[in-house]
């Protein structure tokens, strides 16, 4: 059986091309279980998986969740909120009395950009990384991919444009990573203000005119302003970015050719995309969050069977 070249999904720039063709090929797999009547499989009886979570999350804390039941894993839940970090325990310790309960893997959302590396160098289980700070989001970007791959193949050659808040957005660097290993040429748009000075050193292109990107691109992952990221101004008001930046469904119909449109969620709707445009025949969302839970049984099935018992 192939297996991955990591014990830990750290980061897509830790995993190489092969890693998410294995990915893809077993969240196919899976994809054809979660549709059955029975969507359970024993798979991972007996790993036990603990969600820690030090910010707030609904999709991808409940889609993990669920991903590790149809894999018939123990699972516990942590929030941060409720727990004894919020009274000064460090985050080692908070983990390794967690690990003394027997636990195998732990996934984990921080709003420290590194942590999970971090951890994974200081205790013994597999890490998978739920999100750090403004740093990475592997599972969204591997699930973004593999949304392309389902509605257009192969991506290689693939034109990806990634709108919004690109400078405080783990989602943007993941898919950025996720879609060059696949051979996607990828382009960034957004305010000036909202786009990392480093960009260009990562093969991008970017582009500030919205009508130009959509023309260009075959896909659009529109991502939303993170309002609880942004310390100052980076733009005089949502209604002046919507203006700019949002697609609405007139922008949609007078372009050359019909392009897909994607959205990590949550939606601001009528900021980054109206209404019409998330609920149309070109928008992939519901996709997404489906197969969010395929991928993230096949990164947890994965990291599983590489578990020393």
């Amino acid at each position: 059986m192939s297996e991955l070249s990591v014990n830990h999904l750290l980061g897509i720039k830790y995993i190489t091309e092969k890693d998410i063709q294995l990915i893809f090929e077993t969240a196919d797999h899976f994809k054809e279980v979660i549709n059955r009547p029975i969507k359970k499989v024993p798979s991972l009886r007996d790993i036990t998986i603990a969600n820690l979570f030090f910010e707030n999350s609904t999709r991808t804390k409940l889609s993990f969740e669920l991903a590790e039941k149809r894999l018939s894993a123990d699972v516990i839940n942590f929030s941060a909120s409720q727990s004894s970090v919020a009274k000064g325990e460090t985050l080692i310790d908070t983990v390794n009395n967690i690990l003394a309960m027997k636990v195998d893997m732990v996934v984990m959302r921080h709003p420290n950009p590194g942590a999970c590396v971090f951890l994974s160098k200081h205790v013994n289980a597999s890490i998978v990384n739920a999100g750090d700070g403004a740093h990475e989001h592997p599972t969204q970007a591997l699930l973004d991919s593999y949304s392309i791959r389902e509605k257009l193949g192969d991506l290689a050659g693939k034109k990806v444009v990634i709108v919004g808040d690109i400078l405080h957005s783990r989602v943007a660097l993941s898919n950025i990573f996720a879609l060059q290993l696949q051979g996607a040429q990828v382009k960034v748009c957004g305010p000036k203000t909202l786009i990392p000075k480093y960009i260009h050193t990562l093969g991008v292109e970017v582009e500030h005119n919205l009508i130009k990107a959509l023309e260009w691109c075959d896909v659009a992952n529109m991502l939303r302003i993170q309002n609880e990221r942004l310390d100052i101004s980076y733009f005089p008001t949502t209604r002046e970015y919507a203006q700019q930046y949002g697609v609405t469904k007139s922008i949609l119909d007078n372009l050359p050719k019909e392009i897909v449109i994607m959205h990590p969620g949550p939606i601001n709707r009528g900021v980054e995309i109206t209404s019409e445009v998330a609920d149309s025949k070109q928008s992939i969302i519901l996709d997404q969050v489906e197969n969010g839970v395929a991928i993230r049984m096949a990164v947890i099935y994965l990291l599983a069977s590489k578990i020393n018992r």
